[in-house]
């Protein structure tokens, strides 16, 4: 039976109650009659009870409630019925592009108004870029309307086979119909042909809308930023989209504005690319612009952040003056360094303190004045030497080296290293190519932190807190000629290293970190308040898809488009739109109709309501109320 409750229907028996109510009358009179009046009277009454019986069913009020119990009780079972349905078209999904390449010339205007000729009784809006963002769900024409008139393009990749996919999801109950509105030149991820094709086979009516058609672009392709000669240079690529070779001027300039402090021209031939280089490269922000007029602006220009790392001032104390770290350390990008015998008595002034002593004992002294240092707020590095065996050193510098000194010991076939935590500071080293021949055998303390060891275990590079401090212990010495310890320092990244740990050291991170690609996905470790080219918002999330200057987490990040494919506006995307529309039908895996379930439950509450306004009505007319 076609109830949801149906011991509900149980409710029907109130209809006897009801019924005995009406037909109950007054006891009758006991009397002495004669018996020909009894007879007659007998008869009298036979024809009393039929009439009362007309005179229920004929009465409209005993209808009424007779109809009201009988409705409430089957309301109480949840009547409903099912039936067949065409998959509905009402349900509009559309997918917007708004990737880097829908803001050549008219594409996302014309793309906006093409959108709002499909808005429907119910619509989906899905914004199509590195990530399908849901703008509406199942809204109407005006809240499809607001929509349109806020969206903007922005400068990632369009990922429109997710986006198809998301919308299957909205559709998946009652069905509709996608509609896809985009240039096609360029997607990331699946085929969005294929896409099509799955949503169709699943009775999902899916279109594709071209808009654009294509356009000349000369822009800024990719990008990457090197310390060279202890600073930091930059090196561009520009292509050329144009048929013919064209000489582009190059303007550079401090901060997000850009204005021209700088400029140069470049020759960049038909259908190809030329590299340019900026050297000197200050802290902060540097904008490079190309001044030329083409379809596509977003790549026209490029943006730099270099941290601000111009106040790192270095102590270096050696009695060395020859080593690799020194050298390294020397070459630092916006850095001052101090090189010196001891410790002296004023640490204050130093953001870092390295101690690379080869012969000479650290002095008790020494310490008391590293470790205040330390607990200030102050930075310092050990690295390991013969100067810090236990028979040399005393108990106060080993309470604050993240490790706990035993012996050296010598390694005839060398060992090699293992990163067993990944970090900034150790990303590029090649840890296959260290040889350790001679180490310091030491135990890491509790509450520290190891990035590397050696592979029997014994750490190499470690680092722990002290008060408000950071003290590093490097477990790989930098000693040169035939008594040298490893290879490391022999290595093409090893100044890297240095440059990255005192970057790490003084919080500015890798400068990777500080310049992206549009469509990268970074999540931080507390909601912060992030400041975008175009907005601020509180997130711990953010998608940079947009290119210009972020601001999170005390840094400002440069973001860039960097992607040859998205500024290619001469595709036109004629051969994809021709697989699209292909004559073959995909064969359906879903019928075009599905089983509704209808529920009258409402409906009978509506007629109930009216039944007992009609009963107060017959009850008033009577004079009973």
């Amino acid at each position: 039976m076609p109830f949801e409750n149906p011991l509900a229907l149980a409710a029907l028996l109130s209809v006897i109650p009801l019924i005995i109510l009406y037909m109950l009358r007054p006891k009758p009179a006991v009397l002495s009659i004669p018996s020909l009046m009894f007879v007659l009277k007998l008869e009298r009454e036979r024809k009393r009870v039929y009439a009362s019986i007309t005179k229920i069913v004929q009465d409209p009020l005993f209808l009424i409630q007779l109809l009201m119990l009988i409705l409430l009780s089957i309301a109480a079972a949840g009547y409903y019925y099912n039936s067949e349905e065409p998959l509905s078209g009402e349900h509009t999904v559309l997918i917007l592009d708004t990737s880097a390449s829908m803001q050549v010339d008219s594409r996302f205007e014309d793309a906006v108004g093409i959108a709002d000729g499909y808005v429907s009784k119910k619509n989906s809006i899905i914004l199509a870029s590195d990530m399908p963002l849901l703008a509406l769900e199942g809204g109407g024409a005006s809240a499809a309307h607001d929509i349109f008139s806020k969206v903007r393009p922005g400068a990632g990749t369009a990922d429109l086979s997710a986006a198809i996919t998301t919308g299957m999801r909205s559709l998946s109950t009652e069905g509709g119909r996608i509609i896809v509105i985009s240039d096609f030149t360029n997607s990331k991820g699946d085929d969005p042909v294929a896409s099509k094709n799955l949503a169709e086979s699943y009775g999902i009516e899916v279109n594709f809308v071209k808009v654009g058609k294509p356009a000349d672009n000369l822009g800024i392709i990719n990008g990457w930023i090197e310390a060279t000669d202890g600073n930091y240079g930059y090196t561009g690529v520009i292509k050329n989209y144009r048929n013919q070779n064209q000489s582009v001027e190059i303007e550079t300039g401090r901060g997000t504005s850009g204005n021209a402090s700088t400029s140069f021209t470049l020759d960049v031939p038909a259908g190809e690319t030329n590299q340019f280089t900026l050297g000197n490269l200050g802290p902060g922000i540097t904008t490079v612009r190309l001044n030329v007029e083409d379809s596509l602006p977003v790549d026209n220009k490029a943006y730099i952040s270099i941290p601000d790392t111009s106040n790192q001032r270095i102590l270096y104390v050696t009695d060395n003056g020859k080593l690799p770290s020194k050298t390294a350390l020397s070459l630092l990008p916006n850095s001052e360094l101090t090189v010196s015998k001891s410790v002296p008595s004023e640490l204050d002034n130093y953001t870092l303190v390295v101690l690379a002593q080869k012969e000479t004992p650290i002095g008790n002294s020494s310490v008391e004045r590293i470790e205040s240092y330390v607990r200030n707020g102050g930075n310092a590095v050990f690295i390991v030497s013969g100067a810090l065996i236990p028979e040399k050193t005393g108990v106060d510098l080993i309470k604050i080296l993240p490790v706990k000194p035993l012996r050296l010991e010598d390694a005839e076939n060398g060992l090699g290293v293992e990163e067993v935590l990944k970090s900034s500071i150790t990303k590029d080293i090649r840890s296959d190519e260290i040889s350790v021949r001679r180490y310091l055998n030491a135990t890491e303390r509790t509450g520290s932190t190891t990035l590397v060891t050696l592979e029997n275990g014994v750490p190499v590079l470690s680092y722990w807190q002290v008060g408000r401090g950071t003290v590093f212990y490097m477990g790989l010495s930098d000693e040169l000629g035939e008594n040298s310890w490893n290879n490391f320092h022999n290595l093409p990244e090893y100044p890297v290293f240095w440059i990255k740990l005192v970057q790490w050291l003084g919080g500015a991170g890798d400068i990777s970190e500080y310049n992206l690609e549009t469509g990268a996905l970074t999540s931080l470790s507390k909601t912060e308040e992030i400041r975008t080219p175009s907005k601020t918002f509180t997130s711990n999330r953010i998608l940079f898809d947009e290119a210009g200057i972020y601001e999170l987490a005390g840094k400002r990040i440069a973001v860039n488009l960097y992607d040859d494919r998205e500024s290619n506006t001469t595709v036109d995307a004629s051969e994809l739109i021709e697989r699209a529309v292909s004559e073959d039908e995909p064969r359906l895996v879903r019928a075009d109709t599905y089983t509704a379930k209808n529920d009258i439950t409402n409906y009978l509450i509506g007629v109930l309501f009216l039944l007992i306004l009609l009963e107060i009505l017959i009850v008033r007319q009577r004079g009973e109320l």
